[in-house]
């Protein structure tokens, strides 16, 4: 299990370092610098070491100030490359991560709708900021500068062999409780690491939905019982956070213990060499600054593994996304400048889960310019009639054509651009009217949402809010009425001037003083177009040319408005002599 699992983080580890690749150059610089940096670290101590016992010892003066202007050289030099190092591995890791983000928010568009359907938004929100954020830590703190310390470590040993092979196996005595110490704490920290990404996912999720849903919450007077909820989440992600506090609090002081103890058997024994006349002074000077530099990479290596582990983490999260590959596939070669409008379903079963069918054998025509009107009971299959119509998901059986061509056969792109959806439940964006229509599309002038606006009536209410056009919508809309909301979805629709219009129960939330506003909105809309009706309220309804009646699933009764009412015992008829009962009842 262990060996599967370390293979399987060296082949992501591989995958995030290929995420490099369109970066080479500044991966190769970065590369240099961490083994120059290596080099100049071990070389100090080294200078300081001749100075000592070249100079000092021998009282030249001049010589020393020689040496003295190349240790500070060095230094200033270690302190230029230490700054091109952490600016280039970070601007490495900012250009690595800025892709990702494009590619997986390219990604999750493309994804079906089943996939938001099952997917809580502030997990998808996690993947794509927090955990690409933990990713850029692999570039910035990890990798390159592990391969750094790790080059820094040999190239110190290396001196200190050189210096004193005797002296240097002494200070490396104390080396296996260093190691003992580093490995249970990469342990314990990856361990508390991995419960902090899961809290604050979980953290993440429970604020949206919160937040997005504090209506409900107020109404139902459920704000002390989400806040007992939201305690609970907040300590478990603070314990956490804490408990890997407490093993940095622990590890480093101990660290620092074992440094000292082995500083401390150093001077014994360097002392003893020393009087015995076996090690000069200047190497009994120098290797406290060798154990320094010793230890100060040892010491971070453990942070820095757990780093790398926390980032591979994060990334197998986010390639959990991008491996995703339940997306439409967009096989398509015909384009789709212009339709007819002519719709028909040959056929149709589909199902969500690939097992439980939501639409049974659905055939039926709509011709060219027609009006179709959709109605049953919730659940009976109608929204999926249209998801299914655009491809946000694929059936499992049958056939559905546009103008005589299967929809598969089309680009997806044409085929969404030739149809238009108006939804029940209006999504408008932070931004202006404007935005919110042409949604910044360059292609659609100001004038021609203007004309628009105007051909269904929805013009004069624009202008009347206090920047008309420019006006600024709040997050979803939130401070315009329903009403409004649905007008500018109406002007959005035909601004894209589109074949097809399904209107997905627009008018069921609509109050009685804006019904008649949309209800002529809804009659420009339609006109010269093949249309799909989604209807709650069976009096708007009463002008399609046909009428489709879903139950379970299965066509029950296609026909005209007059034609199904004069079916005995029809379900349409029973329909519509339970909604006007419950009107007169309600009158």
């Amino acid at each position: 299990m262990t060996e599967n699992k370390t293979k399987f983080d060296l082949q992501t580890l591989a995958r995030v370092l290929a995420l490099a690749k369109p970066h080479a150059r500044i991966f190769i610089i970065s590369g240099a610098l961490a083994i120059t940096l290596a080099l100049l670290s071990a070389i100090t101590p080294k200078i300081v070491n001749i100075m000592v016992d070249d100079y000092v010892m021998v009282k030249d003066m001049p010589g020393l100030f020689r040496m003295a202007g190349i240790f500070a050289a060095v230094v200033l030099v270690t302190v230029v490359f230490r700054y091109l190092f952490i600016y280039i591995t970070g601007l490495l890791g900012q250009s690595v991560i800025k892709d990702l983000r494009v590619q997986t928010f390219q990604h999750i568009t493309s994804l079906r709708m089943r996939y938001f359907d099952q997917t809580p938004i502030g997990k998808t929100t996690t993947r794509t900021i927090n955990d690409i954020e933990s990713i850029n830590t692999i570039f910035t703190q990890g990798v390159i500068t592990m391969i750094a310390d790790v080059l820094g470590i040999f190239a110190i040993l290396g001196f200190m062999l050189q210096s004193s092979w005797r002296l240097t196996l002494v200070c490396l005595t104390t080396l296996p409780l260093l190691i003992l110490a580093t490995y249970i704490f990469k342990e314990k920290v990856k361990k508390a690491y991995q419960k902090v990404r899961a809290h604050i996912t979980s953290m993440n999720v429970f604020l949206q939905e919160r937040i997005s849903g504090m209506r409900v919450v107020q109404i139902f007077n459920a704000e002390e019982r989400e806040m007992g909820k939201f305690k609970k989440i907040n300590r478990d992600y603070t314990k956490a956070n804490l408990d890997s506090i407490l093993y940095y609090a622990i590890f480093f002081p101990v660290i620092e213990i074992i440094q000292y103890g082995t500083l401390a058997i150093m001077v014994w024994w360097g002392a003893k060499w020393f009087v015995e006349d076996s090690l000069t002074i200047g190497v009994l000077v120098a290797f406290p600054m060798y154990i320094n530099r010793l230890y100060r990479p040892i010491r971070m290596l453990a942070d820095k593994l757990n780093t790398i582990q926390m980032g591979l983490v994060a990334a197998e999260r986010v390639f959990t996304v991008l491996d995703d590959r339940s997306i439409i596939a967009d096989i398509g070669y015909k384009t789709l400048e212009k339709s007819d409008g002519n719709i028909e379903f040959k056929n149709v079963s589909f199902a969500y889960d690939e097992e439980n069918y939501v639409l049974n054998d659905i055939s039926f025509e709509l011709n060219k310019h027609e009006t179709l009107a959709i109605v049953g009971s919730t659940g009976s299959g109608k929204t999926t009639i249209i998801n299914i119509l655009n491809r946000f998901y694929d059936i499992q059986k049958g056939e559905i054509l546009l103008d005589g061509v299967d929809v598969k056969k089309y680009k997806i792109d044409d085929l969404r651009k030739r149809i238009s959806i108006v939804l029940q439940d209006v999504f408008l964006f932070t931004g202006t009217v404007l935005e919110n229509i042409t949604l910044k599309d360059p292609s659609i002038s100001k004038e021609k949402v203007v004309e628009a606006a105007t051909a269904i009536g929805a013009h004069d209410f624009i202008m009347n809010m206090p920047e008309g056009y420019d006006y600024v919508v709040s997050e979803r809309g939130g401070n315009l009425s329903m009403g409004q909301r649905q007008l500018i979805s109406f002007v959005r629709a035909l601004v894209f001037d589109p074949d097809v219009l399904i209107l997905d129960e627009a008018t069921s939330s609509i109050d009685k003083e804006t019904e008649g506003l949309i209800q002529y909105a809804i009659e420009k809309l339609i006109a010269k177009r093949s249309s799909i009706i989604i209807a709650h309220r069976l009096s708007t309804i009463r002008h399609a040319d046909k009428i489709m009646v879903l139950d379970k699933g299965r066509l029950v009764e296609f026909g005209s408005h007059d034609e199904l009412l004069a079916i005995e015992g029809g379900k349409f008829k029973e329909l519509y002599e339970l909604q006007f009962a419950d009107l007169e009842f309600a009158e």
